[in-house]
């Protein structure tokens, strides 16, 4: 990355850019012959006390000394993807929301407090696009005993990665004693390209309803209560794929929600003994194909970060990643 101007280093950022996106550039304070640079991109969160926040595109907050600073500028919102339908943040949010509802919600100001009998962190966390209503801390008070009566650990999904998203909300949770637990990525692609995969669909079963043979492969649920089937059933447009197996239980299964022009997939597991032989490709065609007839022409999904195989499957795909969420868990 540039940072001359004229041949010289610059730092042309100051206190007043907090919530900008900006690209520094530090000096190993310990200096010395072979001392090395070290840039750092994301969000400026704070700026006190001789100290930089800066919270990275994953979610991560990196500290800085002010002193360490050699240059540094405030950079475009967020970095152009080279592929992918185009979609903003809150959109997405609330589209990835309706695809996976809750059992029972409740409004603080702008913020959405959900839970499902902690059946999942999405179904059970808090959603906050936009205003509380009060301040940070009495909200996050009133969210802390919400969950308390329903016998919950209280979690705020947050976001990073894309404009518009919630990095100084990250930076005031983690400076409020709360941990990140979880981080993922949301990923978007184009659904035509999916459903025209080579891939054989004629052994996938599309469903509306889940059954007690789909609920045996997949592995989220222990056993699964009325609320399991509630959250599972939830969505604008629900459905379920599976491809038998050999005894009673699917070999591979998948679910898809589509909702106007999105289509999301959630779900997909394989018997692993049946990896490698195409069956996750054949359940997300077979999806994409039926959420095309819906008219629906973009897709989306969320894969945890650590989790490689499924990326790199998603990827072969055309799936790109547009944002990372996280789910912070009180103190």
């Amino acid at each position: 990355m540039e940072f001359t101007a004229g041949g010289r280093l610059e730092i042309r950022i100051t206190p007043d850019d907090v919530g900008k996106r900006v690209s520094v550039r530090t000096l190993d304070p310990a200096g010395g012959p072979g001392a090395k640079f070290t840039d750092t991109v994301g969000v400026l969160t704070s700026w006190t006390s001789g100290v930089l926040l800066i919270t990275r595109r994953t979610g991560e907050t990196v500290r800085i000394a002010e002193s360490s600073l050699v240059a540094g500028k405030v950079v475009p919102a967020a970095p152009a993807r080279r592929r992918g339908p185009a979609a903003g943040f809150e959109e997405l949010a609330r589209v990835t929301s309706r695809a996976w509802q809750p059992v029972e919600s409740e409004r603080l100001g702008d913020w959405e407090l959900r839970a499902a009998y902690g059946f999942t962190r999405r179904a059970n966390s808090v959603l906050p696009l936009g205003d509380p209503g009060m301040d940070l801390d009495a909200a996050l008070e009133r969210v802390r005993a919400w969950y308390g009566r329903r016998g919950l650990p209280a979690y705020v999904q947050t976001a990073t990665g894309a404009a518009g998203t919630q990095e100084e909300l990250c930076a005031e949770l983690e400076e409020r004693g709360w941990q990140r637990e979880v981080s993922a990525q949301v990923q978007v692609g184009g659904l035509a390209q999916l459903g025209d995969l080579d891939a054989d669909v004629t052994r996938v079963r599309l469903a509306r309803t889940v059954d007690e043979a789909w609920l045996r492969r997949y592995n989220r649920a222990g056993v699964p209560g009325p609320h399991v089937l509630q959250v599972l059933g939830s969505g604008p447009s629900v459905w379920f794929a599976s491809i038998p197996g050999t005894g009673e239980v699917p070999a591979a299964i998948g679910r898809c929600v589509v909702d106007g022009r999105w289509a999301g997939f959630m779900a997909v597991e394989v018997d692993p003994e049946n990896r490698r032989q195409g069956l996750a490709t054949a359940v997300m065609a077979a999806l994409a194909r039926r959420a095309l007839e819906e008219g629906a022409s973009a897709a989306w999904l969320q894969v945890e970060a650590d989790n490689e195989a499924a990326r790199a499957l998603y990827g072969a795909m055309g799936f790109a990643v547009h944002h990372h969420y996280h789910h912070f868990r009180a103190a």
